[in-house]
């Protein structure tokens, strides 16, 4: 009975160490996008925020031709949350990613256009959204889609 008694009060000691530490409230947004050159093997690198990933398969699965990367730009802004939006000229979507171990995970594929691929796209940070720029309209983004007029209130 003692020992029941023991391990109970130790558990109780214990648990709290377990928990996770969690720093809070954070704001992972970037205040501007990032227009980065993809390099000859498909590799962007962004030195402000010491971070590189290949794009070869996102140009894939938005345009179905494994050299479509090559002497493109992507466009890549962070939101509040620290989900990463990214879109290029000529895609019809804004794909939306998150981090996962070590990886960019797909969260969401926004379609913009369904007909062609937009031009002369740009991102700004526009809390909560944001925001896409693109042949002269303006859009708010979620991570889950374009944000509709009720959702502003």
């Amino acid at each position: 009975m003692k020992s029941i008694k023991y391990l109970a009060l130790l558990s109780l000691l214990l648990l709290p160490a377990c928990s996770a530490l969690i720093l809070k409230p954070a704001d992972f947004a970037w205040p501007v996008e990032s227009v980065l050159q993809i390099d000859s093997t498909g590799n962007v690198h962004i030195q402000r925020y010491s971070l590189s990933f290949n794009t070869e398969n996102l140009f894939y699965k938005e345009t179905k031709d494994s050299s479509a990367y090559k002497n493109q730009q992507l466009r890549v802004i962070r939101n509040t949350k620290g989900l990463y939006f990214m879109v290029a000229n000529n895609f019809k979507n804004v794909y939306v990613f998150k981090v996962d171990d070590g990886a960019f995970r797909l969260d969401n594929k926004i379609e913009i256009s369904d007909t062609t691929g937009i031009q002369n796209p740009a991102f700004n940070q526009r809390p909560p959204y944001i925001q896409l720029v693109y042949e002269g309209k303006k859009v708010n983004l979620t991570a889950s889609g374009i944000a509709k007029e009720e959702d502003k209130k």
